[in-house]
């Protein structure tokens, strides 16, 4: 991070040369009184474009779909205070994700600042609640810190393990001027490999007779997918990956198992294995069955962040490193094989004996909207999931996901975040966007749909509608017997998107989908699609068996 010669500017433009520094090409916010600066000085700042959300949450959010679509440093822009706590959801789904998303909020001024006077958006306290949302957070006093502090906190939350950074910056230091000497790069350092853990993982792979890889979010973060594809094709291993994980091996390749590390069949294959390779991954719950899961090989665990190795399975081998030069490492040394080829056919087939199981829960109707979703996308094509049924049952496991960055949900399974990252995802790639959100759900941001028609975002809004919150409804019914608080009043979502100037239709059967979605895809802006749910074949939301009634 290489000062520049101090120069005289605002504190504003502090922040956009800095924000230049660091490659951000794109800011998302709305603007307010103790951010006017900062926002003028962007606006002015040729090479970024400032995207105007309705609401902080989904300002956040956007900067997170931006990052994971990207993998570039993902920027928010809000006022203090109110918008600061709106904006604190998102950094908690940004971390929970492992996105490296920067806020970048005012302050009142340096005069009334912690005084609790009462001041216009005031909040003394603000710092510490962000904090609880972020790795790290500072309060910038001096203009003369600005562009140095804004790079540190930058660097800090690319580094490693991604998660979400905050600084706040009093209104009058915004404004005035003063010598500032400029910081900032595009690029971090990686975390350094264990070189004497990559030769104890060699070892036992080179011994593997039936190796699997499990593939995190960590690989596709670092952009690892490459690396880690080739090494499973010279270890003939079988990869299976989290959800978070989709794209760090095409769905199509010969070797990949899929988000189907809590799937029966595939757990068969995971207890088979003799080794496994975790690269980039928490073992989370769900991927896990509550941690229920076995993995009786030999565990070779390589991650960025030194916290999560060993937190939920002991590693065999522990390596400390970033995933694309672990990977890189392990391909440059082990040896190629001929991996037992009963076990690949085992694989292979309980893929398969997975999808006859999935086919079931889904019904005919979902899975042809799900093999014509997959016909008609482009391979890069980018799909963000809600959290709605139809997306736990299909959009995260079944439809095929092809490239990295390409797959997105919200990683905290709150419901909502959807159209956010979304906007964020569509508005730093341009490229098709499918969005997959419930009727529920998608009202949270409804006036995300503004900003999706302001800048013209290529993204196919697909709206399941059930007139309720689905997953709710048969988990109630499951658990306790009753029904309550899920069945909500739900508006006609084609003509709020028509009233907002974006192309939409009802779909009421598979046919009249394939012919919609196709269309939308021809567009170089948005569409909304609302389909009832209820005309369609029924889903079967599978209830795991702790959480039923006795």
């Amino acid at each position: 991070m290489d000062p520049g010669a101090p120069t005289t500017m605002t504190g504003g433009q502090a922040v956009a040369r800095t924000l230049l520094r660091l490659g951000v090409t794109k800011v998302f916010s709305i603007a307010s009184v103790h951010n006017l600066p900062i926002y003028k000085a962007i606006d002015d700042a040729e090479g970024i474009e400032v995207v105007a959300c309705r609401h902080e949450q989904f300002a956040v959010h956007a900067a997170d779909g931006y990052a994971r679509a990207t993998g570039n440093l993902g920027v928010a822009l809000v006022s203090t205070g109110p918008g600061t706590t709106n904006a604190v959801s998102g950094l908690y789904e940004a971390c929970f994700g492992s996105s490296p998303v920067l806020l970048i909020t005012g302050q009142v001024e340096s005069a009334f600042f912690g005084k609790g006077k009462g001041f216009l958006h005031e909040n003394e306290n603000q710092l510490a609640m962000l904090r609880t949302v972020t790795r790290r957070a500072e309060t910038i006093r001096r203009t003369e810190d600005i562009s140095r502090v804004l790079a540190s906190v930058a660097d800090d939350i690319r580094r490693g393990r991604p998660q979400a950074g905050a600084v706040e910056i009093p209104i009058d230091q915004q404004w005035r001027s003063a010598s500032v000497e400029l910081f900032g790069s595009p690029a971090v350092e990686p975390i350094a490999v264990d070189g004497a853990g990559i030769a104890a993982a060699v070892t036992l792979l080179n011994g593997a007779k039936r190796p699997l890889v499990w593939a995190g979010g960590g690989v596709v973060s670092a952009d690892a997918s490459a690396e880690l594809t080739a090494l499973a094709e010279r270890l003939e291993a079988p990869v299976v990956t989290t959800i978070e994980g989709r794209g760090a091996i095409p769905e199509d390749h010969r070797l990949a198992l899929g988000p189907r590390t809590d799937r029966a069949d595939v757990i068969n294959i995971i207890n088979e294995a003799d080794v496994v390779l975790a690269v980039g991954t928490r073992f989370q719950n769900y991927a896990t069955r509550m941690w229920q899961l076995e993995i009786p090989g030999k565990l070779i665990h390589l991650d960025a962040d030194i916290g999560v190795i060993g937190r939920n399975y002991p590693a065999h081998v522990p390596v400390v490193g970033d995933a694309r030069v672990g990977l890189g490492m392990l391909l440059a040394q082990v040896d190629a094989r001929t991996t037992d080829s009963g076990y690949l056919d085992r694989s292979s087939k309980s893929v398969e004996a997975d999808l006859e199981v999935s086919w079931e829960e889904i019904g005919p109707d979902h899975r042809a909207l799900s093999a014509i979703v997959r016909r008609l996308l482009p391979r890069d094509g980018l799909v963000v999931r809600d959290s709605t049924v139809p997306s736990y049952l299909w959009g995260n496991r079944v439809l095929p996901i092809l490239e990295p960055r390409t797959s997105i949900r919200p990683s905290s399974l709150s419901i909502g975040p959807g159209i956010g990252l979304a906007v964020g995802a569509a508005a730093g790639t341009m490229r098709p966007t499918l969005l997959m959100a419930g009727d529920g759900g998608l009202q949270l941001g409804l006036g995300e749909l503004a900003t999706v028609a302001q800048y013209q975002l290529p993204i196919v809004i697909c709206v399941f509608n059930d007139r309720g919150y689905g997953v709710l409804r048969q988990l109630e019914e499951a658990v306790m017997g009753e029904r309550f608080g899920v069945d909500i009043h739900t508006p006609d979502f084609v003509k709020v998107a028509e009233g907002m100037g974006i192309p939409s239709a009802h779909i009421g059967s598979v046919p009249s989908f394939e012919t919609e979605f196709a269309a939308a895809l021809e567009r170089s802006g948005p569409t909304l699609l609302e389909i009832d749910l209820t005309v369609l074949s029924p889903l079967k939301f599978p209830i795991p068996a702790h959480q039923r009634r006795a």
